[in-house]
């Protein structure tokens, strides 16, 4: 098991990025909006604490993730499992967005979580790939839960492979995270395995994130 804590600096978040999540695509958002993400960055830097865990088993779990995922895996020599989160902190301060009214704080912390996920969880891949160029190996792009077929249910035999040590990230019944701001899912790695270009012309799941990023490129 590797587990790690990261600041808000380790991350490499930009404020485009951010506007990217929020629907701008590439366009500049109003001066207000510019300047209300750099205040929400700022403040956020300087008490974020994002982590990520992954653990590296040598056989498959007993997944029913769907043709698309196994396909992608295939000669795999062992699977990484991870889970990665914009942390306790951060949700909490959602919540105190939230109980104030700001709706424009919340729709652009909405958008910075979810980059912060993703970028931890690029960090928690980069980790992954340093700890396996000894053996020669690379690593398969990064599946989650919800995704390419793979039911959200799933979460519910992914977590347990942890043994307890999942980041602080809790499931509820209906199997989401919380913090909600987290993502988790596999890798396969080994010498014969690549990272790729997402396929999404073999998923038919049309909000999924990768979809949006590349229909907006």
């Amino acid at each position: 098991m590797t587990q790690k804590t990261l600041d808000f600096h380790a991350l490499n978040i930009t404020p485009a990025d951010v506007f990217e999540q929020m629907g701008y695509h590439g366009a500049e958002p109003d001066e207000a909006t510019r300047r209300e993400t750099r205040l929400v960055m700022e403040e956020v830097s300087r008490w974020l604490r994002p982590r990520f865990c992954y653990v590296v088993v040598p056989e498959l779990p007993a997944f029913d993730m769907g043709r698309i995922i196994l396909r992608q895996l295939q000669g795999s020599e062992a699977y990484a499992l991870f889970v990665c989160t914009s942390g306790t902190e951060f949700e909490d301060y959602q919540q105190r967005l939230k109980d104030e009214g700001d709706m424009v704080r919340i729709f652009i912390a909405d958008a910075l979580g979810s980059v912060i996920a993703e970028h931890c969880a690029d960090v928690m891949e980069a980790c992954l790939q340093e700890s396996i160029d000894k053996l020669q190996w690379h690593h398969t792009n990064r599946f989650s839960p919800g995704y390419c077929g793979w039911h959200v249910s799933q979460q519910q035999r992914l977590f347990p492979l942890f043994g307890g040590q999942t980041c602080g990230v809790r499931l509820t019944d209906s199997s989401l995270m919380v913090p909600i701001k987290s993502v988790s899912g596999i890798m396969g790695v080994g010498k014969k395995v690549r990272k790729l270009d997402y396929t999404c012309g073999l998923c038919d799941f049309k909000q999924c994130y990768k979809r949006r990023l590349k229909l907006s490129k």
